[in-house]
């Protein structure tokens, strides 16, 4: 962080900026790990709204 003070005397305080860089595509184990936690999460989701529809 570095600070710098203008001739009116007002401090201005700025964040160090991070380092950029580019997003690797997903390997083919990683998309297959997705894919099975997707299914999961919708057969739970279903599963709730099933039981929720079957107490009301």
């Amino acid at each position: 962080m570095y600070t710098t003070t203008d001739e009116k005397g007002i401090l201005n305080n700025y964040a160090k900026e991070p380092k950029l860089y580019h997003a690797e595509f997903p390997s083919k184990a990683q998309q297959n790990k997705y894919a099975f936690q997707g299914a999961v999460a919708i057969l739970l989701l279903t599963s709730i709204v099933l039981i929720t529809l079957g107490v009301s």
